[in-house]
């Protein structure tokens, strides 16, 4: 009998950068998009198999990238990271856009998290809210750690169309393939989108 190999259906690959104020010492978000300096997120999603991530309840993927902060340091490279798109708030009527990097700077860890904020209501919402990343850096491997900095991310108009250029369809077996993987992602994005800004349906 011969075995039977799975293969694994396309992915999704992309870049994706989002930049703001920033303070070291801030607390809340808001706040430390005040202060003087910028902090830049260069973040590249690795989605392995769209059909599971969009199956799965979390809608959790990888995240990896660069972060640029003059206080601290240029291109901090972090090795560990997770994506959740409309990933669940706890409340149906919420759900969350993930962007989460650990990194060590300074002998040692630092972790960065930031959600954006996707709540069922008006279309008028629907720009800010799915481009605006509210954002802690923590002490230490997660975010439960000492809150050290804060301020809120954005992605612009130009840097969404960077981010349109750099998609790929890793593990693609062609043109098929690879349309379908494409046609799954923005499906579940516009779908999403639909429950949350035109049907007005807490998330199930």
């Amino acid at each position: 009998m011969t075995a039977t190999v799975s293969t694994p259906h396309a992915g999704i690959h992309f870049k994706e950068t989002m930049k703001g104020g920033f303070t070291l010492g801030a607390t809340d978000p808001a706040e430390g998009a005040k202060g003087p300096h910028e902090l830049a997120m260069h973040a590249t999603v690795d989605i392995p198999d769209i059909e599971a991530f969009v199956a799965n309840a979390q809608h959790h993927a990888q995240l990896s990238g660069t972060i640029d902060y003059e206080p601290m340091g240029m291109a901090m490279v972090a090795d560990t990271g997770v994506f959740g798109l409309f990933s669940p708030s706890g409340d149906p009527e919420l759900t969350y856009m993930v962007y989460e990097l650990g990194f060590a700077h300074g002998g040692q860890r630092w972790y960065l998290a930031g959600k954006k904020h996707v709540q069922v209501g008006s279309p008028l919402r629907l720009w800010g809210e799915t481009t605006t990343l509210y954002t802690t850096l923590h002490q230490g491997t997660d975010a439960t750690g000492p809150i050290a900095g804060a301020g809120v991310l954005e992605l612009g108009v130009i840097d969404l169309l960077k981010l349109m250029s750099t998609l790929e369809t890793p593990n693609s077996s062609g043109t098929g393939d690879t349309l379908k993987s494409v046609g799954n992602f923005f499906g579940f994005f516009a779908n999403e989108l639909t429950r949350t800004y035109l049907t007005h349906r807490p998330k199930a």
